[in-house]
């Protein structure tokens, strides 16, 4: 009897244990439900907030997106979506289709202005991008393949990227890199956070070496918000880019067969002109930085600021070598 009690008591005691163990399970998972539950809430609200901001830009060559920036029909896109048309087919969210012209372009940024009438236009809300970080969701809205409203999602994956455009394009100085998909028609148009606010401009996807030119999955890069507005509000106020705080050296280069880039022609006054580069010499290497091909030069030059005092070394079209100290300019608008 004694045996029958203890051992009643000492199943009871496992029952009771065991329910206490499953307590902190159940309430995890309400918890994580909750979160998702928040999560898709708040993915719900961006959509609802920042479509209606986002449109459908048509040239003769192409389509692109963009965003209205105020509420004078100022609209923000990539100079690559624009190319060189001046006037436009614009798309609302609502189906509504607008006359645009063009307002001003800045290729080496990438970053153009268009303007339609106004309005009824909803501007979208532009962010401070130095506040991003590693890891934060992104949704990247815009209009791929003529798919009005499109929406994808990913994270932050790199923030100041320098990253070529190639075949011609520009050099980006302070890219976020996003897993956020951005197709053919993306460009121009939105990248933002789950505050509902604008952090960047979708532009490019990487491309996998050796593919044919296909994307590189999960690899996508977006011009900052803080970018695109400098280039923007003197686009608007403007018509061109005063101040690009952009580093200059004042020549145009070619390849030298990856020993460096051969200067085709010196800006009479400029700052290679003042450091005594000549048409001809070969840049090897720009604030110690090698520079083999154009783009690589690009690149270095991207992360450079103007006024900033550099050595340059180069090769003399007679084949000796020299290290010069040069002042960087601003790149004009």
């Amino acid at each position: 009897m004694i045996a029958l009690l203890t051992a009643g008591m000492t199943l009871t005691g496992c029952v009771s244990s065991l329910s206490a163990s499953s307590s902190p399970a159940s309430s995890t998972t309400t918890a994580s439900s909750a979160a998702a539950a928040d999560l898709d809430a708040a993915f719900t609200s961006v959509v609802k907030n920042v479509s209606p901001s986002v449109v459908l830009i048509e040239t003769g060559g192409g389509l692109g997106s963009g965003e209205v920036y105020d509420n004078k029909g100022d609209i923000v896109t990539n100079a690559h979506v624009v190319g060189n048309a001046t006037d436009f087919r614009v798309t609302t969210a609502t189906g509504k289709q607008l006359p645009g012209t063009l307002v001003g372009s800045f290729p080496p940024d990438d970053i153009a202005v268009i303007k339609v009438n106004g309005n009824g236009l909803k501007p979208a809300k532009f962010g401070d991008s130095s506040k991003l970080q590693v890891g934060q969701i992104v949704m990247a809205i815009g209009n791929p393949l003529g798919l009005q409203g499109s929406v994808t999602s990913g994270i932050i994956s790199a923030l100041g990227r320098i990253v070529s455009e190639g075949r011609g394009g520009g050099t980006l100085p302070d890219a976020i890199q996003t897993s956020a998909e951005i197709n053919p028609g993306n460009s121009g148009g939105a990248l933002v956070d789950l505050q509902s606010e604008v952090v960047g401009i979708p532009t490019l996807a990487a491309l996998s070496p050796g593919s044919q030119n296909a994307p590189a999955p999960g690899i996508g890069f977006a011009i900052s918000s803080n970018r695109a507005k400098v280039i923007a509000d003197q686009l608007v106020r403007n018509g061109k880019v005063t101040n690009s705080r952009r580093a200059y050296l004042g020549i145009q280069v070619g390849n030298a067969g990856g020993q460096g880039t051969l200067v085709i022609s010196v800006e009479p006054g400029g700052p290679a002109a003042k450091a005594g580069i000549s048409r001809g010499d070969t840049i090897a290497a720009l604030d110690g930085k090698p520079t083999p091909t154009t783009g690589e030069l690009a690149q270095v030059l991207a992360g450079l600021n103007p006024g900033q005092k550099v050595k340059v070394d180069v090769v003399r079209s007679d084949g000796s070598r020299a290290t010069v100290n040069l002042t960087l300019g601003q790149l004009p608008g």
